[in-house]
């Protein structure tokens, strides 16, 4: 296993680290992981989907902004959100820059389906496989993305999740290259509250849906 660790600066010279790993020198795959504002990289939607993917010989890119810090408690809401489009481009322009990759995975975790809706129109991911977990369907920007999505697409929120919207998960299920997922009783975290045994049913259920994917 080969793992590089860096930083780019970001946003208002923002240090924002990133870390890739690769099993494979060859490959031509690569999946890029956004997570959520409180839900990094680390958790375990996210580091059992890295390990499908070092499966499938894709390398994987997690990157690692964190909007909960101190350094950004005085940004309004509109400046975490041009912060994190543009640290995401930054870091992925760096990655592209150094590596070929033919093949992209591009899964966004709630805050990161932000960053991830902001990226689908790069032409590098004309044909990306995108999936979407617990995506902030309030927002038009993050429901606009998908629900007129032309790539293949993977959609997986809970009927307990806050973001979640009955009607704008319907038309979701109109478009006929998305599989939309609801689960029920799940919350944000894609857990039972309560439940830890429930929970991991849930997780094991989720990774089996993206390693199909």
């Amino acid at each position: 296993m080969k793992i590089i660790t860096d930083s780019v600066t970001g946003f208002k010279d923002a240090n924002i680290p990133y870390t890739l790993l690769s099993k494979n020198s060859n490959t031509k795959s690569l999946a890029i992981m956004l997570p959520g504002l409180g839900y990094t990289a680390q958790g375990p939607l996210f580091h059992y989907s890295t390990g499908v993917f070092l499966n499938k010989n894709a390398d994987v890119l997690h990157i690692n902004y964190q909007y909960n810090t101190a350094f950004y408690e005085s940004f309004t809401n509109e400046e975490i959100d041009e912060a994190l489009k543009r640290d995401v481009r930054n870091v992925i322009d760096t990655v592209l820059s150094a590596h070929t990759y033919s093949v992209f995975y591009l899964i966004g975790k709630s805050l990161g389906t932000i960053a991830l809706a902001s990226e689908l129109g790069r032409t590098a991911f004309f044909d990306a496989k995108v999936i979407w977990l617990t995506p902030l369907l309030n927002r038009e920007d993050v429901f606009g993305s998908i629900v007129k999505s032309k790539k293949r697409g993977l959609c997986m929120i809970g009927d307990k999740d806050p973001y979640y919207k009955e009607d704008r998960f319907q038309q979701l299920k109109d478009n006929p290259i998305l599989n939309s997922v609801l689960i029920p009783e799940a919350n944000h975290s894609l857990e039972l509250d309560g439940d830890p045994v429930g929970s991991v049913d849930i997780l094991k259920a989720v990774i089996a849906k993206i390693e199909a994917f």
